[in-house]
C-alpha cells in the first residue's frame, strides 16, 4: 500500500533554542531598520486613505503610450496625475490628486468633475475599465477605521491566548504579531507601495495566520509540560518547536505557493494585497520560532497545569528527565 512520501528528518533535533539570542538581535535589527523607515518616509497611502481618483485603462490599439498620456493629462490643471504600467502593455493605472473644493463645488463634486474631464481627454481609443473616487472625509474614516480594525484584532488575540493558555502565552503571541505586522509595514515603506483598505485587509488576514500557527507550538508546549515534568523549560520548548517544526514548515511552504499563484496571475488589483500576504508568511513562520517560544524561555511557565502555581524560571540545565 502506498505511504507516501516524507521529506522531513523527523529524527533530527535542531537546537533552535541555543541560537535564541544570534536570532532575536537579528531580528531587532530588522525591526529597527522598518520602524526607521516607517518614521522617516511613512506609508504611501493609496486612493482609500488620502482621497483622489484612480482610473483603470485598457488601450484598443495597442501598448499604452505613457508619454503621450502624460502630456495630455497634465494640461488639465488637475495637479498630481501619476500613471503607472501594468503587467500589460495595454493596460495603465492613472492616479489623480485630491481636488480642492471651489466656489461652486464641494471636495467631492470636484473629484468627479476631474475624472470626467481625465475621461474625456483620454478619447475613444482608451476603454476606462475602473473607476474610483474617494473623498477626504471617507478617506479619513476609512484611516481610522483600519487603525482600529487592527489594534482591536490584536487586543482579541492577547485575550484569547491568555484565556485559553497563561497570561505569558498571551504576551508571547502578541509580541510576535505586532512584530510580522511591523515587519510588513516597513517593508510597504521602504518600497514605497500603496498602502490601502486591501492591505489592511492582508494585516489582519496574517495576524490570524500567525497567531493560529503558534497556537499550534504552545498547545504542544502545555502538552510536554505535563509529560516531561523534570525536563528544562529550554530543552523541553526546543523539543515542542522541533515536533511541530515540519507541520509549520509545510503549512507555511504550502500558502506560500498559493499566495504567490496570487501575486504572480492576480493582475494589479489585489498585487499589493498578496504581497503583504507572502511577506506576513514569512515573518509569521520566523516570530512563532524566534520570538514566541524562546519568550516563554525568558519569563518562565506553569509547570503543573492542574492549579498549582509553581513556576520555574527559564534557564535549566541542557540534560533531560523524563517524569
Amino acid at each position: 500500500m502506498f505511504k507516501g512520501v516524507d521529506f522531513w528528518p523527523h529524527r533530527r533535533q535542531f537546537d533552535l533554542l541555543r541560537l535564541r539570542r544570534p536570532l532575536v538581535i537579528l531580528t531587532a535589527f530588522l525591526l529597527f531598520v522598518a520602524m526607521s523607515s516607517l518614521f522617516s518616509k511613512g506609508l504611501n497611502f493609496g486612493i482609500d486613505f488620502k482621497g483622489g481618483s484612480l482610473l483603470e485603462i485598457q488601450s484598443k490599439s495597442g501598448p499604452v503610450d505613457i508619454a503621450d498620456l502624460r502630456g495630455k493629462l497634465s494640461s488639465l490643471g488637475l495637479g498630481d496625475v501619476q500613471i503607472q504600467g501594468l503587467d500589460r502593455p495595454e493596460d495603465a493605472l492613472i492616479r489623480v490628486e485630491q481636488q480642492a473644493a471651489s466656489a461652486d463645488l464641494s471636495v467631492e463634486q470636484a473629484q468627479q468633475a476631474a475624472a470626467d474631464k481625465v475621461r474625456a481627454a483620454l478619447g475613444d481609443n482608451i476603454e476606462i475599465r475602473r473607476v474610483e473616487v474617494v473623498g477626504p472625509g471617507v478617506s479619513g474614516e476609512l484611516k481610522q477605521a483600519g487603525m482600529i480594525a487592527v489594534c482591536l484584532a490584536s487586543i482579541g488575540i492577547l485575550l484569547y491566548v491568555w484565556f485559553r493558555f497563561e497570561w505569558q502565552f498571551g504576551v508571547a503571541a502578541i509580541i510576535a504579531t505586532v512584530h510580522d505586522i511591523s515587519l510588513t509595514l516597513g517593508a510597504f515603506s521602504l518600497l514605497n507601495l500603496d498602502f490601502g483598505l486591501n492591505e489592511v485587509a492582508a494585516l489582519l488576514t496574517l495576524a490570524g495566520y500567525s497567531i493560529n500557527d503558534t497556537v499550534v507550538i504552545f498547545d504542544r508546549i502545555r502538552e510536554n509540560l505535563r509529560r516531561y515534568k523534570k525536563m528544562p523549560l529550554a530543552q523541553l520548548v526546543n523539543l515542542s518547536v522541533n515536533e511541530t517544526l515540519s507541520r509549520t514548515i509545510i503549512t507555511s511552504l504550502s500558502t506560500f505557493l498559493a499566495v504567490f499563484a496570487i501575486y504572480v496571475f492576480g493582475g494589479e488589483v489585489i498585487h499589493n494585497f498578496a504581497f503583504a500576504m507572502l511577506f506576513g508568511i514569512v515573518a509569521g513562520t520566523w516570530s512563532t520560532i524566534v520570538i514566541a517560544a524562546p519568550f516563554l524561555v525568558w519569563v518562565g511557565v506553569k509547570r503543573d497545569w492542574s492549579g498549582t502555581d509553581t513556576a520555574v524560571a527559564g534557564r535549566g540545565a541542557a540534560a533531560a528527565a523524563k517524569a
